[in-house]
């Protein structure tokens, strides 16, 4: 319940112009985006070291997928930059 609150105050403060408000998106953008990189790293790197385990030779093509999620945090960063670009000065 507390982080719909927070989220809802972010929200909140981004439509009205408030730096805090602003910052805190900014924040969760950040948090989220590596909370979902760790999550896909998990599964992709567990996999991965099942199929290396049979067959060494495919170890260098599946390195691109243990690098695919690393996107999502970038993507995350990239949103908190351009919020916090939208702070006012004070």
């Amino acid at each position: 319940m507390a982080v719909e609150n927070v989220v809802a105050e972010a929200a909140k403060g981004a439509a009205t112009g408030d730096a805090g408000g602003i910052a805190l998106g900014a924040g969760l953008a950040v948090l989220g985006g590596a909370v979902g990189t760790a999550w896909a790293q998990a599964s992709v790197g567990s996999s991965i070291m099942g199929v290396v385990a049979e067959k060494p030779e495919e170890a260098m093509k599946l390195i691109v997928y243990m690098a695919l999620p690393e996107l999502i945090v970038l993507l995350g960063f990239i949103a908190a930059f351009m919020m916090i670009q939208k702070i006012p000065a004070a």
